[in-house]
């Protein structure tokens, strides 16, 4: 067992922070280099480097790809927890992900690509709920423990500000070196996540502490004899069956293979003894209204994307027009004609025979431009457009937590030293609510742009993303360290796989609602069913504050 955690009597964080704040930068550079671009790429006609697939087709495969990420953390938490410890499965994970970015780069043959997705999914598995549960550790002993929600509010910034930089990354490199290029650079800063990790080895491995098993623990064998197994044979039913239950067969099988990890949560809160059951309870309680927040939040890969791709203004202002050309940030575009896609009235390309029909005529982003600008494009066709690109957008949100997670954490420690700071669980109510009231800020865009018929400003989207983030800071990081401040002690990484679980379901459900974007003539409808989920998960919520309030005091925590 691993020796007692130092503590300072006067250090406000354990020295072990900055050294995990920058691996899982990096780690979420790579990740979120990978979701700016990955729609991007996969409806992408061949000829130019992309795989051609449907946009609707794209949604399923990205929300069913977000969704394995944060479902795998179930069974590499408990690995983590009761064999392989939390340092060995941050080091399993990272390599495996590493390898599996650079692997989207090299193949675009689909057996190969689904492959290195494969990987990236089973990494993430081992690394997410480890580092997660490491942190949680670092802060278990005084005078840390106090801090531990500020501790997880710098942590998740760390993750923002690689999900900032990483997205001007992609474009440099798309734009210089094409896809395969950009996808690559994701596992190098993977790899450096890994160096940074070991440098800080001996400020983090007082917290590697894996739990004594006790009578009553969940066996390995259990888990795999009893969950594992049947989730695979449950998603392979899911997947064969004849027809679509949830939509599409990858969303069939999805959700068939979640139902004994489920059931598994709902029998592990079942057979827990009193001491356990109600801090267990309260936390499967929270994470059934955060998926909610998760089918939301989580569309910015799919629908925001389209909408930044077709529906907003991205002209870059003519005094940054050659500085970004140099630097390869903006896309160049004429108004001349060439060979383009055909798309129907809501942008989507067409196919037949699995290929992208072709026709002489121009670019589709200029398709809805205002009228003033039509006219300059027309006196002069040659002359080129500069457009940002558009996974710059994915760089907004993290954007906003990095100027706002101080700014929230001050708010929060004002109110705690006047005895007013909101429970951890109120936190996440509230979060829930602020989030509902983004998509209310798209349904504006909507009716700015006459449903499509112009583009919008892109202040439409960065204030949704901002509001959004408002919501997130009050929600994400509060389930973090509530996992780590309810959960037994001998169970932390198997909750926290809990935890990334809901977090996955709401994943996979995102992509089944961005699929749903093209069956909305009225793209204000589109937003409104976001912003009613939301709504609806607050209003539970709130039904279980009181009780889950009740748990947080009954042991000992705010």
């Amino acid at each position: 067992m691993a020796e007692t955690l130092t503590t300072s009597k006067t250090a406000k964080h354990p020295k072990g922070l900055p050294y995990l704040f920058f691996t899982e930068m990096w780690e979420r550079f790579g990740y979120y280099l990978i979701l700016g671009i990955f729609v991007l790429y996969m409806i992408d006609p061949k000829d130019t480097g992309g795989l051609g697939f449907l946009d609707k087709s794209a949604d399923d495969i990205f929300g069913t790809f977000i969704a394995l990420t944060y479902l795998t953390p179930f069974l590499g938490g408990f690995l983590a927890d009761r064999v392989l410890g939390y340092v060995k499965a941050i080091y399993i994970g990272g390599v495996l992900m590493a390898a599996g970015y650079i692997g989207v780069g090299l193949f675009q043959q689909l057996p190969m690509f689904y492959a290195s997705l494969g990987l990236i999914i089973l990494g993430n598995g081992f690394f997410k709920p480890s580092i997660s549960t490491l942190l949680g550790n670092l802060y278990t002993e005084e005078p840390y423990r106090a801090n531990k929600d500020a501790g997880y509010n710098i942590f998740y910034m760390g993750i923002n500000i690689g999900a900032l930089i990483c997205n001007f990354v992609a474009a440099y490199m798309r734009n210089k070196y094409g896809w395969g290029p950009a996808f690559m650079t994701a596992g190098v800063g993977m790899l450096i996540g890994l160096v940074i990790f070991t440098l800080g080895m001996k400020h983090i491995r007082s917290a590697n502490v894996m739990k004594p098993a006790q009578e009553g623990d969940t066996k390995l064998s259990t888990v795999l004899v009893k969950v594992f197994v049947p989730a695979i044979i449950a998603g392979i039913i899911g997947w064969v069956i004849p027809g679509n239950i949830f939509g599409s067969d990858s969303t069939d099988a999805f959700i068939f293979a979640c139902l004994p990890v489920i059931f598994f949560y709902v029998n592990l809160y079942l057979r827990a003894n009193a001491e356990d059951k109600k801090p267990i309870g309260a936390l499967l309680a929270i994470f059934a209204v955060s998926l909610m927040f998760w089918a939301v939040f989580k569309q910015n890969g799919t629908a925001l994307t389209r909408w930044a791709n077709y529906y907003t203004d991205r002209t870059a202002p003519a005094v940054v027009e050659k500085p970004l050309e140099a630097l390869y940030l903006v896309e160049s575009k004429n108004y001349k004609d060439k060979e383009v896609p055909v798309y129907d009235e809501q942008f989507q390309a067409k196919k037949e025979n699995g290929e992208t029909v072709k026709e002489t005529g121009k670019d589709i982003y200029f398709r809805n431009v205002n009228a003033e600008e039509r006219a300059a494009l027309e006196a002069n066709p040659e002359k080129p457009n500069y457009l940002f690109n558009t996974e710059l957008f994915q760089s907004v949100n993290p954007f906003w937590v990095i100027v706002l997670t101080p700014l929230v954490v001050g708010f929060f420690m004002m109110l705690r030293r006047r005895g007013k700071e909101p429970t951890t669980p109120s936190k996440i109510v509230l979060g829930l609510f602020i989030s509902a009231l983004s998509c209310l800020v798209m349904v504006g865009a909507v009716y700015a742009g006459g449903n499509g018929e112009i583009k919008v400003s892109s202040w439409w989207l960065i204030a949704a993303y901002g509001v959004i983030t408002v919501g997130e800071l009050c929600l994400s990081p509060m389930g973090l360290s509530l996992v780590s401040k309810l959960s037994p002690p001998r169970i932390t990484a198997l909750m926290m796989g809990g935890f990334f679980l809901s977090t996955s379901i709401g994943n996979k459900l995102s992509g089944v609602l961005a699929s749903m974007w093209y069956s909305y003539e009225d793209k204000a409808n589109f937003f409104w069913v976001n912003f009613g989920l939301l709504l609806i998960a607050t209003l539970l919520g709130l039904s279980i504050l009181k009780q889950l309030n009740k748990v947080m005091k009954e042991k000992g925590v705010n």
